[in-house]
């Protein structure tokens, strides 16, 4: 049993990304599992100067620890460029010389609500020797054809998302020659043996582009644990428009950090009430089954039960 802790450095961690990592820590930790730690950062025009050492200090504020060396992804590259390779080899990527707003959408984890219109296959005719002739700078998009995978998810059950409704040919490698999310979150989870990936919901059409890539690769997939987000009053996901719910703001404010995770305990069914309580403590009470199905609508008077006033 292996997990993951893998913050983006591209912002500061907030309270919707603590209840994410507090479920993966504890769905690994309960079951005696590793838990390993992954920075995200092959997103450069987005990577925020100092958010890595932040995201760092908030974990270790929550109490979450993780086991052996920091993958660090910008330091992994060789590894992402003999996957695109093996790709390339088998004919399961193309050259895309499409919109670099199009391209650039793929750096990043692609939430739900940020897919984009599906891709008209427009450069889907090319083979791998057609980028020797290519003038105009291209990324690799992947082939997805017509079937998708269906997965079995750890909290959702049967899941099932359409590709060729939702996205498309996706792309794998960006024309600045350093890979999409995509390809270095299947090449990382395989190379540290993860076997369990708990995200947010919002990740859900995600999981079928990696097993897509495991099956073209040859690797052994994790299992897919997908859970609700937090999200502010007006049903959206956590943003500056919700008031700060930034970590780093609460530490600085002086809210104990068991007092985060008596409140995130209490939304996800593990205590009656809202009380502090320990990361550690919560092992015996895990249980995946007793997160609510929905979302956790984080309020202001909610974060002012813990001594936290997000409006400043």
């Amino acid at each position: 049993m292996v997990g993951r802790l893998a913050p983006s450095p591209t912002g500061a961690q907030h309270v919707g990304n603590a209840r994410t990592y507090l479920i993966a820590w504890l769905s690994a930790r309960s079951r005696g599992g590793r838990v390993v730690l992954r920075l995200e950062d092959i997103d450069s025009p987005r990577v925020k100067p100092g958010a890595a050492d932040q995201a760092l200090d908030d974990l270790r504020w929550l109490g979450l620890d993780w086991d052996g060396e920091i993958a660090v992804q910008s330091q992994r590259l060789p590894l992402y460029h003999d996957a695109l390779q093996r790709l390339q080899a088998a004919e399961r990527v193309y050259p895309c010389t499409c919109t670099r707003s199009d391209v650039e959408r793929a750096a990043s984890a692609p939430h739900a609500e940020h897919e984009g219109p599906v891709y008209p296959g427009t450069c889907a005719g090319r083979r791998v020797a057609d980028a020797d002739r290519l003038s105009t700078p291209f990324a690799w998009r992947f082939r997805v054809g017509a079937a998708s995978p269906a997965f079995l998810d750890g909290f959702r059950g049967f899941s099932h998302v359409d590709l060729t409704q939702v996205g498309g040919d996706f792309v794998v490698w960006k024309s600045a020659g350093t890979p999409a999310y995509q390809l270095a979150v299947v090449v990382d989870d395989a190379a540290q043996g993860i076997t369990e990936v708990v995200r947010g919901d919002d990740l859900v059409p995600s999981t079928p582009r990696q097993l897509l890539l495991y099956e073209a690769l040859g690797l052994t997939p994790p299992a897919f644990v997908h859970v609700p987000l937090v999200v502010g009053p007006d049903g959206r996901r956590l943003a500056k428009r919700h008031g700060d719910t930034r970590l780093a703001s609460l530490r600085q404010a002086g809210v104990p950090a068991n007092a985060l995770i008596g409140l995130l305990a209490w939304s996800c069914g593990w205590l009656d009430r809202i009380e502090p309580i320990g990361a550690l403590d919560l092992l015996p009470l895990f249980r995946l089954d007793s997160v609510p199905s929905r979302p956790f609508v984080l309020t202001a008077e909610l974060l002012r039960r813990i001594g936290y006033d997000p409006a400043g």
